[in-house]
């Protein structure tokens, strides 16, 4: 029987990998894993489902059975997608871009993600794009103009208001900074 899993807090390619080997590890027949789902083959699915939930925690995973928060968890990826390929590429409005990748109106995802959350969705995106500017900072490979176009805010300032009403220190500040003060993009909430 083929087993389909969602899965909370995989944000990035290293937990694909890190969550396959220890399937694979664990006995599990992996079929396939990408952000937020897990795919296995399992003849005894009590036996798996034990094996796939230790594994979850022992790695700060979580198995999400609950249809709106597997939703909440789309939303999240899909936000998360959104900001890894630069420059932003992104036909419309927010809602628009996540209605369609979720297949979802926009008036649920919102209100069920608000209510899940205890945050909006456009304050998520927010925190998002702030640890995105933070990582874009401290590369060094663009100034700040250039990272307010990557990340397809209307001017600089706009991202020096937002920047700072977040972090609570100007873009220049934070560059300044010795320190990584980034924060993990499955803590971000």
């Amino acid at each position: 029987m083929i087993v389909e899993a969602f899965v909370k807090n995989m944000v990035c390619n290293r937990c694909i990998k890190v969550l396959r080997n220890e399937l694979l590890e664990a006995g599990l027949d992996v079929r396939e894993v990408e952000l937020g789902r897990v795919v296995y083959a399992s003849e005894n699915i009590e036996n798996d489902t034990r094996k796939l939930h230790n594994v979850l925690r022992e790695n700060d995973f979580e198995l999400l059975q609950n249809a709106d928060k597997i939703l909440v968890e789309q939303v999240k990826l899909s936000l998360i997608k959104l900001l890894e390929k630069l420059p932003v590429q992104k036909s419309g409005t927010l809602s628009s871009y996540l209605s369609k990748e979720t297949e979802t109106d926009y008036s649920r995802l919102s209100r069920i993600f608000s209510y899940t959350e205890n945050i909006t969705l456009e304050k998520y995106f927010i925190k998002l794009k702030i640890e995105k500017v933070k990582e874009l900072i401290q590369s060094r490979a663009y100034n700040f103009t250039e990272i307010s176009q990557l990340l397809d805010y209307s001017n600089v300032n706009y991202l020096s208001r937002q920047f700072k009403a977040e972090t609570g220190m100007n873009l220049s500040e934070y560059k300044g900074l010795d320190k990584n003060f980034r924060n993990s993009l499955d803590k971000i909430v």
